[in-house]
């Protein structure tokens, strides 16, 4: 049975949460700021994490940061905070998805399904070279130019998906179908904002991502 952490300082919302995720079979497990977040992370094994950003203590963008210093966990930003910037940066240290509230239940529940299924559904053995980059596939592990690279879970489906495929052209909406599955109900706009993080992540092999315009993306490692 996955245990979901639910960090959040509103009651009212983790309650609400709680509601949902247990008659879909998950434990959950809640914290009212960063810090009691961290401490419940510490102690007990945890699959996926629902996590506030404006919170007392330790806000989520530092707990991310915190988290993903020793775990590869899946974190689910919930959040008020709107804005492009705030996306962009909280998948940028490490989030595999945001959700802006007010939010319908049921959609966190399905996002939080997909999440749980893409992570075990990663068990193969080969990995992958190309050009500056390799991707060990079954250990979820990067290496560009000698170094590691850490990459949230859709950004690593992404590269994972362009170095199988190199050359061939995918189109946003292919990208959605492949990475965050056919029940995902955002825009193709996600799509954009992963390909900008995992680009930046990668540093100058990062344009080996192509951007082709009015279709989609490709990646390329002899640029």
């Amino acid at each position: 049975m996955p245990t979901i952490l639910i960090v959040d300082d509103e009651k009212e919302m983790r309650e609400l949460l709680r509601l949902y995720l247990e008659p879909e079979g998950f434990t959950c497990i809640e914290a009212e700021d960063g810090e009691a977040g961290l401490a419940e992370f510490g102690r007990k094994h945890i699959d996926l994490i629902l996590l506030d950003i404006m919170m007392p203590k330790l806000d989520g963008y530092r707990f991310c940061m915190h988290v993903r210093e020793r775990s590869q966990v899946p974190i689910i930003f919930l959040t008020a905070r709107s804005d492009e910037w705030d996306r962009v940066y909280g998948l940028q240290i490490g989030a595999d998805d945001y959700i802006v509230k007010p939010f319908s239940p049921n959609e966190v529940v399905a996002r939080v399904h997909a999440v749980l299924r893409r992570t075990k559904g990663t068990d193969v053995t080969t990995s992958y070279e190309a050009g500056p980059i390799v991707v060990d596939e079954k250990a979820r592990k990067v290496i560009v130019n000698g170094k590691p690279v850490v990459l949230t879970l859709k950004e690593f489906e992404l590269l994972v998906l362009f170095v199988k495929h190199r050359g061939q052209v995918f189109t946003r909406e292919q990208l959605l179908d492949r990475v965050w599955g056919i029940h995902y109900v955002g825009s193709t706009r996600t799509v954009d904002t992963h390909i900008k993080t995992l680009r930046i992540k990668l540093g100058e092999a990062g344009q080996c991502i192509q951007t082709v315009w009015g279709v989609g993306y490709k990646f390329d490692e002899t640029i």
